[in-house]
């Protein structure tokens, strides 16, 4: 699930806490790396055991009608199919998945009228109304129907707010998860250890992440020594806090990381800077990642590995 991107971001995030706050230590920023990395994959756990729970108040509703005195035809005609369908019941049963809400409690601190409120708006949709007038439906529309009410959801106040209390990650890490939301949606009913495509990988969380974190950490003032000629212009104590860890990261990548290619790291800290620094951020930080590649490469010491990674 962890892009590169958002592994930059989490060392970026680090690394300005690490130069405000003097008292911080870097074991302490390597510990706090690697548990931020894991806060986007019990984001996912705790998004799916949500919408699990808002569809398992279809039972509930499923009772309240047949409880009526007078029920109406559409509560006579009425099944709970959002929960007892193929596709819900597949990870409503799943023991993988059941042992990770177990691990990491998103149980905890749920208020039940909040997952109430949700799945009654939702029912008042004219998706779920269409969806469970029909006669007959397949594993796909079920599917379906799962996806449309995640859709729901993520535009949902309620939902927002419960995700953003527990997870201070959410912000950054919302679209990465939507996007294995969506893909776990997609490909129900599920089967198998479905969730651990989604769980951090070694390559990207340790021999990337923490490397970058480290190289750029230990490496500080030699890095800046490089940046500081090619300023120009700027003075080196105006130039914003995060765009200088930014350029430090780029450089780190350059000369450190040999398999990604050099067009790469500089688009990726131009769009990085876009979302985290100033207005102008973008320009200034293209301007001198560009002035940098093409000194290093002069004096040959970015080295890639493959052919065309430096172009």
């Amino acid at each position: 699930m962890l892009s590169r991107r958002s592994v930059r971001v989490k060392v970026l995030q680090l690394l300005y806490m690490l130069n405000r706050d003097e008292d911080l230590k870097f074991t302490d920023m390597v510990k706090g790396y690697n548990d931020g990395i894991w806060k986007a994959y019990e984001l996912y756990i705790f998004q799916l055991y949500l919408l699990l729970k808002v569809t398992q108040q279809a039972e509930s509703d499923a009772q309240t009608r047949a409880a009526k005195l007078l029920p109406s035809d559409d509560d006579r005609a009425f099944k709970p199919v959002l929960y007892s369908n193929n596709c819900t019941k597949s990870l409503a049963t799943h023991v993988g998945f059941l042992n990770l809400v177990e691990k990491y409690k998103p149980t905890l601190e749920i208020d039940p009228d909040l997952i109430r409120r949700m799945y009654y708006l939702f029912a008042e949709t004219p998706e779920y109304k269409t969806y469970i007038a029909a006669e007959s439906l397949s594993d796909a529309d079920h599917a379906k129907i799962l996806l449309e009410l995640y859709k729901f959801l993520s535009a949902n106040d309620i939902y927002l707010e419960m995700c953003e209390d527990r997870y201070n990650n959410m912000s950054d890490d919302e679209s990465l998860v939507a996007g294995a939301m969506k893909k776990t949606l997609k490909g129900m009913p599920v089967s198998g250890p479905f969730y651990e495509e989604h769980a951090p990988a070694d390559e990207t969380v340790r021999e990337f992440g923490e490397e970058l974190l480290r190289k750029t950490n230990l490496e500080d003032a030699a890095l800046f020594a490089e940046i500081n000629p090619m300023l120009q212009n700027w003075d080196a104590d105006r130039v914003a806090i995060l765009d200088m860890i930014m350029l430090k990261m780029a450089l780190c990548e350059l000369l450190h990381f040999p398999t990604i290619p050099t067009k790469v790291t500089l688009n990726e800290y131009v769009e990085i800077s876009k979302n985290y620094s100033t207005e102008k951020s973008k320009d200034f930080i293209n301007g001198i990642l560009d002035r940098l590649m093409k000194q290093l490469q002069q004096s040959g010491k970015i080295v890639k590995e493959g052919r065309g990674l430096i172009e």
